[in-house]
C-alpha cells in the first residue's frame, strides 16, 4: 500500500468524526496525486482549496475541518504549517461569532500551551471535562464538543499532546505530567471539583499513567490506547502504519529509524496500571492495525474497574462513528453520575 492510500483510508475517519460529507471527502481524495508541497493535485492543496471555497462562504467552522484535513498528519512542509495556521485562526473566527469558547494560553513548564476552554468561573466549582486528542488530531477537531459539556453543568477543555497542533512541548515518557500540569494551572483559573478525561489513543496512554499518580482523575474515556505491547513489541511494530510511524517520528524528533528504541520506556507496567483505581471506558477496534489485542488484555487484567465496547472494525473503528459517540457521551454521564453519586455521600458523611 503506498502512503498515498494509507493516509487516504485514515484521513476519512478524521473526516466522519468531524462531521465533513463523505461525498465532499470523496470528491476531494480523487483529485490528490502525492503527498509533497502544494498546489493542484497536492494533499495539503486540495483540501486546502476546498478550506478557502468555505471560509469565502463564511462557513469557518467547514473551512476549520478541512485545513485540519490539509495539515494532517502533521506540518511536514511550509504548506501544510500555513494550513494549520488557518485551522486555527477559523476555529477562532466560529467561536468569537458565537461566544462561550475562550482561548487562554497556560504556562507550562516554559512553554506557552494555547487550550480551548468553556464554564471556567472563579466563583462556581464546577466538573471539569478534559477532551485530547491523539498523534494526529488537533484541539480544534474535538473544541466543538466544549459547549454540550457545558449544558450538562461541566467545564470543559480542549487540549493537545505534546508537539501536535499549537502544543510546543516536547513528546517524551514523561508526557503524561503535562495533564496534571493542565489540571494545576486550570485550578489556578477556577475550583475544579472533579476531573475526566475523553482520550483518544495516545493521549489515553497518557491519561492512564497519570490517573496511576494523579488522584485528581476521576474517570477516563478512551478510544484505542496504547498500553505496553505497542511499545515492545519490535515484530508488532513492522506492520504499524506508515502515518503512525512518520508522526512519532516527527513527535519524538527523531529519525524514523531510532523509534522503536525510544519506544519501551512509554510501556506502562501492570503495577502502575493496578494503581488506577478509577473507572475506565474503552472502545476497541477487533482489527486494529495499530494497537495489539495484547494491550486491551493487559487494561482487563490489570484495571479495577474497566469497561469496553468492541467493534469489528479497524483502528478508530471508522465504520461505527456514530454508536463511537453515543458510547463517549454514555460514558462520560455515567462517570459524572458516579461523582455525583460520591460527593453526594462524603457530604452525608460529613
Amino acid at each position: 500500500m503506498s502512503y498515498l492510500t494509507e493516509l487516504s483510508d485514515l484521513v476519512r475517519l478524521h473526516a466522519r468524526v468531524q462531521g465533513l460529507p463523505g461525498a465532499l471527502c470523496r470528491e476531494i481524495l480523487e483529485r490528490i496525486e502525492h503527498t509533497d508541497g502544494e498546489g493542484p493535485g497536492s494533499w495539503c492543496g486540495e483540501w486546502a482549496l476546498a478550506a478557502d471555497r468555505m471560509a469565502g462562504t463564511g462557513r469557518h467552522l467547514d473551512a476549520c475541518k478541512l485545513n485540519n484535513l490539509a495539515r494532517f498528519p502533521f506540518p511536514a512542509n511550509p504548506a501544510q504549517e500555513r494550513a494549520a495556521h488557518r485551522c486555527v485562526a477559523q476555529f477562532d473566527q466560529w467561536r468569537s461569532d458565537r461566544g462561550g469558547i475562550d482561548r487562554l494560553e497556560l504556562e507550562l513548564s516554559g512553554h506557552r500551551v494555547p487550550v480551548w476552554a468553556t464554564g471556567l468561573d472563579p466563583g462556581a466549582s464546577r466538573p471539569l471535562l478534559l477532551f485530547i486528542g491523539g498523534i494526529v488530531s488537533v484541539k480544534e477537531q474535538w473544541a466543538p464538543s466544549l459547549p454540550a459539556a457545558r449544558k450538562l453543568g461541566m467545564a470543559a477543555v480542549a487540549a493537545e499532546m505534546p508537539g501536535v497542533g499549537e502544543n510546543p512541548m516536547t513528546y517524551d515518557h514523561d508526557s503524561w505530567r503535562m495533564l496534571s500540569g493542565l489540571l494545576d494551572k486550570i485550578s489556578e483559573i477556577a475550583p475544579v471539583r472533579e476531573v475526566y478525561a475523553v482520550a483518544m489513543s495516545f493521549s489515553g496512554h497518557l491519561a492512564l499513567r497519570c490517573a496511576a499518580h494523579d488522584p485528581r482523575l476521576r474517570g477516563l474515556v478512551t478510544v484505542g490506547p496504547p498500553v505496553s505491547a505497542f511499545f515492545q513489541d519490535r515484530t508488532w511494530w513492522t506492520g504499524v502504519p506508515e502515518t503512525t510511524k512518520r508522526t512519532l517520528a516527527h513527535l519524538l524528533g527523531i529519525p524514523k529509524s531510532e523509534v522503536p528504541g525510544r519506544l519501551d520506556a512509554f510501556a506502562l507496567r501492570p503495577d502502575e496500571l493496578a494503581r488506577v483505581k478509577v473507572p475506565v471506558y474503552s472502545v476497541v477496534s477487533l482489527r486494529d492495525e495499530i494497537i495489539p489485542s495484547a494491550d486491551t488484555r493487559l487494561l482487563e487484567r490489570h484495571l479495577a474497574k474497566f469497561k469496553s465496547i468492541r467493534f469489528d472494525d479497524v483502528h478508530g473503528s471508522p465504520g461505527h462513528v456514530l454508536r463511537t459517540k453515543l458510547w463517549i457521551v454514555r460514558s462520560v454521564l455515567r462517570l459524572r453520575t458516579a461523582g455525583y453519586s460520591a460527593s453526594f455521600i462524603k457530604g452525608f458523611n460529613g
